[in-house]
């Protein structure tokens, strides 16, 4: 959880320094690894 608020943290100094493009890049990875994991703990093997 403390990753995913400085990553959000990150995006807001990003985009208040003009480096929109990066910081969209960077939300949306850094964001998406806890629900990733999650995903992954519940996959079920092919049968």
């Amino acid at each position: 959880m403390e990753f995913s608020v400085d990553i959000i943290n990150l995006v807001k100094y990003l985009k208040n320094n003009h480096e929109s493009v990066i910081a969209n890049q960077i939300g949306r990875s850094g964001t998406s690894i806890g629900a990733n994991i999650h995903e992954a703990q519940y996959a079920q093997a092919p049968i």
